[in-house]
């Protein structure tokens, strides 16, 4: 079957199956990562309201939601987050696919960046991201911590 990668429509309504499948994806952080992810504090209704403020792109293999990516555009590049591709897909291109939707928003909208961060700790993601043409731009701290705890990449569209 065909994997369609396309942005969330309208009529989109299953948030609890979307919020199970970005559980699902970042399970392997929980012990790893510090602080804990801010998916923890999300719940249906904020995932919705995620989706309204930002732009949800979304991997599909027939009806089954296999992956997604929300976008958010900045003013210099477009800001991705909530990455997430179901465990057993991985490895497959869905990742690369939605990465390169996140591209095509970003060049319509005139902007020639994608920007994410991810945690310190996960080495494995940093090479993922690096693969896919990003770049470490920076380290940040989150609140309370005298240690950097997450970096930010940026990818230059051409």
């Amino acid at each position: 079957m065909t994997i369609d990668i396309r942005r969330a429509p309208a009529d989109f309504q299953d948030w609890q199956g979307l919020l199970a499948l970005i559980h699902a994806a970042f399970a392997y952080q929980h012990d790893r990562i510090d602080p804990p992810s801010s998916l923890h504090r999300m719940d249906v209704e904020a995932i919705a309201q995620k989706a309204r403020d930002e732009t949800l792109l979304l991997a599909f293999e027939g009806p089954a939601l296999l992956g997604c990516v929300f976008a958010r555009v900045q003013t210099d590049c477009v800001y991705v987050g909530k990455f997430a591709v179901r465990p057993a897909r991985q490895g497959m291109g869905i990742g690369r696919r939605l990465m390169g939707a996140a591209e095509d928003l970003a060049r319509e909208r005139g902007l020639a960046a994608l920007e994410l961060e991810t945690r310190i700790e996960l080495t494995e993601n940093h090479q993922t991201f690096a693969a896919m043409g990003f770049v470490k731009t920076a380290e940040h701290a989150h609140a309370g911590y005298d240690r950097p705890t997450s970096i930010t990449m940026r990818k230059a569209l051409r």
